[in-house]
């Protein structure tokens, strides 16, 4: 079977039953804004823009009513997706003409990709969110598109506990990008009549995931910064921010911001001594803040110039999703006993 094209694609077969997340209620298979179409297409149809680790997670934890697609550029990947029940379509962030044909064909969006890592010469815009949002906005639009943003968006807040209502101050090219694409989901929102949803997610982690723990980097013995120089970082496990993303599909209100975050209230130099205990690892060594930049990345190093807490209380109350994995001690395969520094 050849992977299938925007110009002529057709549904795959249904995913093998899964436990549902969302009630059959929640799932309302109607379709309002189907028109007269097939009855294959008037079912529920998530597209998932940006497929990778988290959208596959997505896809997996959606009930099996729900028909699943998502936009690929990499034929290599058609196999994997069909044998998940996914349906590929194929098709390119960055060519926008493979995207005219994405209006219409998911009844709610899911718009994980990232923005361009370079982009010239406007490097604070992203033209793949620019470019996805035009081509949505050719017909008419879906019930609902949930964006994947970063809490990088807030910059630097001096350790302060913050909500969504705290203004942006993105100081980064990469988050000065995710700022773009915010605007660029609420203004089609706004024009188009679609409830948007923002998720702005912090550090994404999961034993599972490719590069999802600690361990590695305390392998390397890369070095925290001190305690008194030391910044708060947050977390979220991959499948409760999958479970996040399905929950603001369906119950997010329009044009709102939900921190995807877990409990986890700890420094950053405080969870890697943690992790490097839970593995039988040295604890990395601690350094001051003037001596960073002789001894990490500029990458790590923006990181460690961010101190936030993130207040996730829409999360649980109003998108009311119940973490299984509350901090990063449950996460990671600890106890709650070991999740306090003093004990570390």
């Amino acid at each position: 079977m050849l992977l299938l094209s925007l110009s002529a694609w057709r549904l795959a077969p249904a995913q093998p039953p899964i436990l549902p997340l969302i009630s059959a209620s929640f799932v309302n298979l109607h379709a309002s804004r189907s028109g007269a179409l097939p009855a294959r297409f008037r079912r529920q149809r998530v597209l998932i823009i940006g497929c990778g680790d988290v959208g596959l997670r997505v896809a997996k934890q959606l009930p099996s009513r729900v028909r699943v697609l998502a936009l690929t550029s990499s034929p290599e990947r058609r196999a994997d997706l069909r044998g998940r029940g996914i349906t590929p379509l194929q098709g390119n962030l960055d060519r926008s003409a493979d995207l005219a044909r994405l209006a219409a064909l998911g009844t709610r969006v899911v718009h994980l990709a990232p923005p361009p890592q370079e982009v010239r010469p406007a490097g604070t815009l992203d033209p793949r969110t620019r470019a996805l949002t035009r081509a949505l906005a050719l017909r008419a639009g879906p019930q609902a598109l949930v964006y994947g943003s970063t809490s990088g968006v807030y910059g630097d807040c001096g350790g302060a506990r913050i909500d969504e209502t705290r203004p942006l101050a993105a100081h980064t090219p990469r988050a000065q990008r995710r700022v773009d694409a915010e605007r660029q989901v609420r203004l089609y929102g706004r024009q188009a009549g679609v409830t948007v949803h923002i998720l702005r997610i912090p550090g994404i982690y999961a034993p599972d995931r490719e590069g999802g723990t600690p361990r590695a980097r305390l392998l390397k013995g890369v070095p925290v910064l001190r305690s008194q120089d030391d910044v708060y970082t947050n977390h979220v496990h991959a499948d409760d921010l999958a479970r996040a993303c399905i929950a603001a599909l369906w119950r997010g209100r329009p044009q709102r911001v939900t921190h995807a975050s877990d409990h986890t209230e700890l420094k950053m130099g405080d969870y890697f001594d943690w992790a490097a205990d839970f593995y039988g690892l040295p604890r990395p060594p601690r350094i001051a803040r003037e001596g960073a930049q002789q001894h990490l990345p500029a990458m790590a190093l923006s990181f460690m110039s961010e101190s936030r807490r993130l207040d996730n209380r829409r999360l649980t109350q109003e998108l009311r999703v119940r973490l299984r994995f509350p901090t990063v001690i449950e996460g990671l395969g600890g106890s709650s006993e070991q999740a306090s520094p003093s004990n570390s």
